[in-house]
């Protein structure tokens, strides 16, 4: 089946945004993608003090646009990080995917927040403002099982592991790595996550904006089960496009057993709750 990743200039204007966002999600529909993923942060500027102010509760004003677009297109929409979600006093960074029917099939909520400081370079806090989310997200397609997560949730390989072993063959995280740790560690940690776990891992970034307060790496991936780039992206707003063959991935774990050969007598990753 057909992926597309848009990765989307961000404007401070969310209704630009929005509209945007949707014009080109029906191009990819009319591209073939039977699943298209938007960046995190496609509605709004990344940044702890844009995140009240974006705010929205779900079901709201842009997750009812994405239900529609996804009814309208026929196809399975994940929302990115769609929206900073209000709920119940607290903040959340949150992405929503909806099916065919427009039916809201998952919400995630971030698992682990990015609070990181590294000296010359970037220091960045979203728990000053975010509360994280406290749960895995996995959601059914005639295709695949596909796992959720959000940016930083992707340096925890544990988390993919869980999702590996509850069968998920494709992994999506909406993601706005930076200047500094883009090029360092982005598709060295998507390959790291396929190859562990033999399954297909995507990326979808927005589009670098050197004007912005917070600049996004760019560069939305896939990446195949042997560990193989089979898409990318620059760094400009574009559509990126691959088709996942699961065949492929059944032969790369046959070929090379080691879900099978896993020593769980010795080791093991178990989901808390």
């Amino acid at each position: 089946f057909r992926l597309a990743l848009i990765q989307l200039h961000v404007s401070a204007v969310k209704s630009d945004n929005l509209q945007r966002a949707c014009g080109l999600v029906r191009e990819a529909s009319a591209k073939g993608a039977k699943l298209v993923a938007l960046p995190e942060c496609f509605n709004s500027p990344y940044g702890t003090q844009y995140f009240k102010e974006y705010a929205e509760k779900i079901p709201g004003e842009s997750t009812q646009k994405l239900s529609e677009v996804a009814k309208e297109c026929s196809i399975y929409l994940i929302g990115g990080r769609s929206i900073p979600e209000e709920d119940d006093g607290k903040l959340y960074n949150t992405c929503t995917v909806f099916g065919p029917d427009g039916a809201l099939l998952a919400k995630h909520r971030k698992v682990h927040l990015f609070d990181i400081n590294v000296p010359g370079k970037i220091q960045f806090k979203e728990s000053e403002t975010l509360s994280p989310g406290n749960s895995f997200s996995m959601f059914d397609t005639p295709y695949c099982k596909v796992g959720l997560g959000i940016c930083y949730d992707m340096r925890f390989a544990e988390m993919a592991q869980i999702y590996g072993q509850k069968g998920c063959q494709l992994l999506i995280y909406p993601g706005a790595f930076n200047m500094t740790t883009g090029p360092a560690h982005w598709e060295l940690l998507q390959r790291g996550r396929a190859v562990d776990n033999q399954l297909y891992v995507a990326t979808v970034s927005p589009a670098r904006d050197e004007k912005a307060s917070y600049v996004a790496w760019g560069h939305s991936t896939v990446v195949n089960p042997w560990g193989e780039v089979i898409a990318k992206a620059g760094s400009e707003e574009t559509v990126v496009y691959t088709d996942i063959d699961l065949k492929k991935l059944a032969e790369i774990r046959q070929q090379i057993p080691i879900l099978s050969q896993k020593r769980c007598d010795l080791y093991g990753v178990e989901i808390k709750k």
